[in-house]
């Protein structure tokens, strides 16, 4: 073996439990196994989505593995396209849903694969091998990690299950992730770069020659991404009784609003954009912007409103297939096939914008957006028989390049979409709050059955007209938003029935 140099291990380090574990390998559960735990949507006008969302889960949970005796991997993992490795970015996505099935801790533990294969300085790998589990970058190449998206994923199931025990574990790894992010992936501003290859958009237009260097670039999804990471990763340190490292996030986050909006901001478009070494924008629009929404500290309130009228915007990227990866305006949108991330519709990239316009309030877009995205996934798989990687932003039809979902990325989007945006619910389990927003319009009733609340029991709720029927297996607060009303009120575990009119 030749010799390597080795870098100071990060301080720590040690605190990481996950790569003195070892192997922690759950016996696999058939989809038909998990059904009796899922939530169960309630649209009898609508059942051509219902059934889309129960394909979802069974496309999703079939691509559950178990890794060989011998491979480094620490636990299961979903298996990626048979050409592919497993990924850093992709495997955060699909553990957003981990929330939603009550008992398993499956699908947000194929994070720990990556947390146990940490360095002593930090550096984690954006891919490993799904035979081996061995890592296929080597650190400091530009394309070697990223997008950091590991800490949204754990936030996300702490705030659907109320699970301090997972956090607790957690937040060290990606604490000592981020401050190597942090040293190692940023310009003296504070600002990041990333890659074409490591954002996830490889072919997009965005920055000259960039799909495998930073070309000396600032990259907005990458300073966006690391103000949400380091947001959350603050509000978690709270929780643990942590304040310096609170304190050392908050700060960074702070600088990281100024910046970027100093910086970013493209005022003759009024969007956030990726820009150079001597300070020129990108000529194009990339559905990229939108990470800035997942905190809602960085964009002032006087440029929300015109920032988010690009989604609303035909010209822009309210094109017949909701959401383009690249706006209908910009140089090298190809609108027959999209191209990649030349215009595809990408279900993961659509479902982080609907997360983060439902994080600035915007709620009415997101149900829209969200209904039209989902009935166009439904009328394609009609024609075709398959969930697709990508569709075409304005056709019926899958995009280019062409291939069936195999990632489950896809069917992510489908049941994340469907009870968050669609149904309009919401679960915060550790303030106890379920939100309904009623956004549907339809004569039967509607709603969800065997929603989980934490691990401590279910809901049921109905939509009746202006009777809103509840079944909790717990006390709970539930927050209904109905037109411009908002009504709160303490529901008691059993049945109860709440009036709108």
């Amino acid at each position: 073996m030749s010799e390597r140099f080795y870098h100071p291990s990060e301080p720590l380090i040690d605190k990481n439990i996950y790569r003195q574990r070892g192997r922690v390998v759950e016996e696999l559960t058939t989809s038909s196994a998990i059904l009796p735990r899922l939530p169960i949507p309630i649209l009898p006008e609508d059942p051509g989505w219902e059934r889309l969302y129960w394909l979802a889960w069974d496309t999703l949970w079939s691509r559950f593995r178990t890794p060989p005796p011998q491979s480094r991997l620490s636990t299961n993992y979903l298996d990626p396209k048979p050409d592919g490795h497993l990924e850093m970015g992709k495997s955060a996505f699909l553990s957003q849903l981990a929330g939603y099935v009550a008992g398993t801790q499956s699908l947000i533990a194929i994070l720990d694969n990556f947390y146990a294969q940490q360095h002593d300085d930090g550096y984690i790998s954006r891919e490993l091998s799904r035979y081996t589990g061995e890592e296929i970058h080597e650190p400091y190449e530009p394309n070697c990690t990223g997008p950091s998206l590991m800490t949204w994923a754990e936030w996300r199931y702490y705030r659907l299950t109320g699970d301090l025990s997972r956090l607790r574990t957690a937040f060290w790894p990606l604490v000592v992730y981020h401050r190597w992010c942090r040293a190692n992936r940023t310009w003296p501003s504070g600002l990041y770069w990333t890659t074409g290859y490591s954002s996830g958009l490889i072919n997009q237009p965005r920055v000259p020659d960039g799909r495998y260097h930073h070309r000396h670039w600032t990259w907005i999804d990458a300073g966006a991404q690391a103000c949400l990471d380091a947001a959350l990763l603050g509000r978690i340190a709270v929780i643990l009784g942590e304040p310096q490292l609170a304190e050392e996030m908050a700060h960074e986050r702070s600088v990281l609003h100024h910046v970027i909006n100093t910086h970013h901001w493209n005022n003759e478009l009024y969007f956030y954009q990726d820009f150079g070494p001597d300070g020129r924008f990108i000529p194009t629009k990339s559905i990229a912007s939108y990470w800035t929404l997942l905190d809602r500290q960085i964009i002032p309130v006087e440029r929300l409103t015109p920032f988010v009228q690009h989604l609303r915007d035909t010209w822009s990227f309210r094109v017949p297939n909701s959401l383009p990866s690249l706006s209908a305006d910009s140089e090298s949108y190809n609108s027959r096939t999209g191209n990649g991330w030349r215009g595809a519709v990408w279900p993961d990239l659509t479902y982080m914008v609907m997360r983060g316009l439902r994080n600035t309030q915007q709620h009415e877009l997101a149900h829209a957006l969200a209904t039209n995205h989902i009935e166009m996934i439904y009328r394609v798989r009609n024609e075709t028989g398959l969930l697709w990687e990508n569709y075409a932003p304005e056709d019926l039809q899958p995009g280019e390049p062409k291939a069936e979902d195999q990632s489950g990325l896809t069917a992510m989007a489908i049941i994340g979409m469907l009870l968050e945006d669609v149904l309009g619910l919401s679960l915060d389990w550790p303030l106890r709050k379920v939100t309904f927003h009623r956004h549907l319009e339809r004569n039967e009733g509607y709603g969800i059955q065997n929603y989980p609340l934490g691990d401590e029991g279910t809901l049921d709720l109905i939509s009746e007209g202006e009777l809103i029927r509840v079944r909790s297996d717990v006390p709970i607060t539930l927050v209904i938003h109905h037109g411009r009303d908002v009504v709160q009120t303490a529901v008691p575990a059993g049945r109860f029935e709440i009036r709108v009119d």
